[in-house]
């Protein structure tokens, strides 16, 4: 966090105070600057955008963004070089004594999630026979994943550029590959099936939504930046949702992505997937599907400490 001086003139624009003979007193008020770390992909762009351009009231904050692939962003938070950011929900254990959970902002699936994909069909037991592709260890989709095939052989592939787990695929680097974000949308293009829908597969095991991605904020900015900071940030995505097409278009024009992910219509259906009313407020089954997720990690000797979600 950073206290920026910010300088306004009360009453008149600077050209309004130059045409006149009288002077304006020249006022000083703090705006705190928050570091505020997010991937490109579409509902994180879709989530943060009004509160970044001061399309919302911000209350006196401004927030400065930086953006990477969601195994990066895991890392960028373990060094506490930022104040807000969105994260793996499965990597928040590691992160909790420095951060909070948001009551808002996740991505959450309701019986799909991201997908583990092939060139040929395999059944799910045949999954720790392969090398799989995995956008990265401390993501919710490894996890879920490892829970599943607990065996199976991994081989880190970013998610940026696009394409990369699917030419990993194409190129037999590996044999499958879990697929994230827009990819999921459009693995059948690049002529690849589905073993498993991760989120489907935990929905048949817990009868409880997916929390894949969650935001969360630093502790030592104190209780009252913090909530400021949520009450901001939940204000950011409503306006995006009351406003979707127009954020659609946005998207489209001002976010770099591939061509197969750049139209209004697959943007649209996953924006319908990740960024809803859940994305808003948090639903009671969403957080106890979070809670869940963490104990059964931990469980499996797959996450190293044992917590309780803690929301700002």
């Amino acid at each position: 966090m950073i206290v920026v001086p910010t300088y306004y003139l009360l009453s008149r624009t600077f050209m309004e105070l130059k045409r006149s003979d009288r002077c304006f007193p020249l006022f000083c008020i703090s705006q705190v600057l928050l570091r505020l770390a997010y991937s490109p992909d579409a509902d994180d762009a879709f989530m943060f955008r009004a509160a970044i351009e001061g399309l919302v009231d911000t209350e006196g904050l401004r927030f400065d963004p930086v953006t990477s692939d969601t195994q990066s962003l895991n890392n960028i938070a373990f060094s506490g070089d930022v104040d807000v950011t969105a994260i793996s929900v499965a990597a928040w254990p590691l992160l909790a004594e420095k951060y909070l959970l948001l009551p808002h902002g996740g991505s959450v699936g309701r019986g799909y999630g991201p997908v583990v994909v092939a060139k040929k069909e395999y059944a799910l037991d045949e999954l720790s026979g392969l090398r799989l592709a995995t956008p990265g260890v401390g993501t919710t989709a490894h996890l879920v994943t490892r829970l599943i095939a607990p065996n199976v052989e991994m081989k880190r592939i970013p998610i940026t550029p696009y394409e990369a787990i699917f030419e990993a695929i194409e190129s037999h680097e590996v044999d499958a590959g879990i697929i994230i974000h827009e990819g999921r949308l459009t693995y059948e293009h690049h002529r690849l099936v589905k073993i498993v829908d991760i989120g489907a597969w935990w929905a048949e095991q817990t009868r409880l939504p997916l929390p894949l991605g969650a935001n969360v904020i630093r502790r030592e900015l104190g209780s009252e930046i913090i909530q400021k900071a949520s009450r901001v940030l939940q204000c950011s995505i409503r306006w995006g949702l009351d406003h979707r097409d127009e954020m659609i278009r946005f998207l489209i024009d001002h976010i770099h992505r591939p061509e197969e992910v750049a139209t209004f219509e697959l943007i649209d259906r996953y924006l319908d997937m990740y960024a809803n009313e859940e994305t808003y407020s948090y639903s009671d089954d969403t957080c106890k599907g979070m809670q869940l997720l963490l104990d059964r990690g931990y469980e499996a000797g797959l996450i190293e400490n044992k917590v309780d979600v803690e929301f700002a």
